[in-house]
């Protein structure tokens, strides 16, 4: 039995929570007050393929929750990043495999400077929402791709042995640029109309601000870089078509007030191109717009 603590429990980390200790191991999930209490009334609810379960595992409020953990997941959102890898420092495992597992590209270096040690970028392909404290909804997918590092396949392995799609890539970078670029193709459209892709790809106009979107991400990745796949319009259309009724992370922080990621979105890719001196009209625009909208929600 593998020890493993989720540090920001939110829709991600309850999803792979759930899988992980529905296939036997020890896990801690680390969140608010109130899915503590859920937890603790009803173990966690995991709705996935038109069935409810409930699923025993242990739940707290505490950073300290990741104590003992052979394998910490770290899936808070981006802007929390420096902040929960401060909180959980003092109580890591020397041996620990730290797993980031979150959006945007630059997580995992915020939280290994702060550790000073490493961290695994994970790319996760996984559509989940949370239905209230407690209660996980699964609607696609959910592989996931590691970046190789100490710990890496040993993890993965028991991903694997939960069911879960997991590999170690050594062009896990270049996924995980791949999955950016296309949340920030969709995410902010998603939040600032309030509409899930399969009503946005339908729109007139939409797909040739999708391509100006994942061209402005493109250029910036070579610059970086990194080579983005040539069919990465045809990736985004993939994913419109496979879940036409997801609504975007970004949109359904703003739908519950929530503070969004946008500034590890598509407002990262403003930030980068600047430094090479690159214009990105539309990610930018894009960025600001949903920055006001926070204002006003």
């Amino acid at each position: 039995m593998t020890r493993i603590a989720v540090m920001g429990a939110g829709a991600v980390g309850c999803y792979y929570g759930a899988l992980l200790a529905q296939a036997g191991e020890q896990v801690t999930l680390i969140g608010r007050p109130a899915l503590v209490d859920a937890v603790a009334r009803q173990g966690l609810l995991l709705e996935k393929g038109g069935q409810t379960v409930s699923v025993p595992l242990t739940a707290t409020d505490a950073p300290a929750g990741v104590a003992g953990a052979d394998i910490v997941i770290i899936a808070v959102k981006s802007g929390d990043s420096a902040e929960a890898a401060r909180q959980i420092a003092p109580h890591l495992a020397a041996d620990a495999t730290i797993l980031s597992m979150q959006n945007g590209i630059s997580n995992s270096e915020t939280i290994s400077a702060i550790l000073r040690r490493p961290v695994i970028p994970v790319v996760v392909y996984v559509a989940t929402d949370i239905a209230a404290p407690g209660h996980v909804r699964h609607h696609g997918r959910g592989e996931l791709v590691f970046a190789p590092g100490p710990g890496a396949e040993p993890a993965a392995a028991r991903f694997r042995a939960a069911g879960i799609d997991a590999q170690v890539s050594p062009d896990a970078a270049s996924a995980l640029w791949t999955k950016f670029a296309i949340n920030c193709a969709f995410n902010a459209l998603s939040a600032l109309t309030r509409q899930p892709y399969g009503i946005i790809v339908a729109q007139p106009g939409a797909w040739d601000t999708i391509r100006t979107l994942l061209a402005e991400c493109s250029a910036v990745a070579r610059a970086e870089g990194i080579a983005l796949p040539s069919n990465l319009v045809e990736m985004a259309q993939a994913i419109a078509t496979q879940m036409p009724g997801q609504f975007s992370s970004t949109a359904q922080d703003m739908m519950h007030a929530k503070p969004t990621e946008i500034d590890f979105l598509n407002g990262e890719v403003h930030r980068r191109a600047a430094r090479h001196g690159l214009a990105t009209p539309v990610n930018t625009a894009l960025w600001m717009l949903v920055k006001l909208a926070e204002k006003t929600a």
